[in-house]
């Protein structure tokens, strides 16, 4: 069973996510303050964390700096009040791997817990399958039919971030916060010239391919059936 620390100030909310993790087939830890969820953190493993980013003694950086900091590499689900595109940019660059606004529907919690999970994995075995291409994380490598095709780092790192979430839209600015360094100079555009340069290595291979959400970003999707 899965263990997931839920830090959150609003009992009522807390119990509520209690309640749909248990049903959910997990194991739920609860704190009410960022020092009870880092205090939780030295005693036990977790999977995953679900957060409350105004938490009553501080903000999600207080819980997601040290964790960063540290090493740790827990996958961390955000959710918040809060709506802005900037809350959720400075959430991502800060170490969130995914946000939810509230109020925070049961089913798609859920979802985005078993992907995050899922994701977690397949970082951890640094090997990610799609149909019968295989991406190799510690070789920057693309294997397919017997074929591997050596790809820079940044364009692996891309690639393997939108196959990793097949369907999920990622904006231009996201990904950059996410894949390049937070004080580089590189552009949106930097994103698309690296879109354009996967998509001529792979326009042959038949288990995905990266479409432009128009206006949004961009999707990795898996066409191997």
């Amino acid at each position: 069973m899965f263990r997931i620390l839920v830090a959150e100030g609003d009992e009522v909310t807390r119990s509520l996510l209690e309640r749909t993790l248990y049903e959910g087939g997990y194991e739920p830890l609860l704190a009410g303050s960022c020092a009870q969820a880092l205090e939780l953190l030295e005693r036990k493993y977790v999977d995953l964390i679900v957060m409350d980013w105004l938490l009553p003694d501080a903000d999600g950086s207080a819980l997601l700096g040290p964790l960063r900091r540290g090493g740790s590499h827990v996958p961390v689900l955000v959710i918040s009040a809060r709506r802005g595109l900037s809350d959720m940019r400075r959430c991502y660059a800060l170490g969130a791997d995914d946000f939810l606004a509230k109020p925070v529907e049961r089913e798609e919690l859920l979802l985005r817990i078993g992907a995050l999970l899922r994701r977690a994995r397949i970082a951890s075995d640094r090997c990610l399958q799609v149909g019968g291409t295989t991406l190799r994380y510690d070789s920057l490598t693309v294997t397919r039919g017997g074929e591997t095709t050596a790809l820079p780092p940044k364009e692996f790192l891309l690639l393997f971030k939108l196959l990793s979430y097949p369907g999920k839209i990622f904006t231009r600015r996201q990904l950059l916060d996410e894949l390049w360094d937070l004080d580089s100079e590189s552009g949106d555009h930097t994103i698309s010239v690296h879109i354009n340069r996967l998509r001529k290595r792979f326009r042959d291979n038949p288990d995905f391919r990266i479409v432009t959400v128009r206006n949004l970003g961009y999707k990795g999707v898996r066409t191997d059936g």
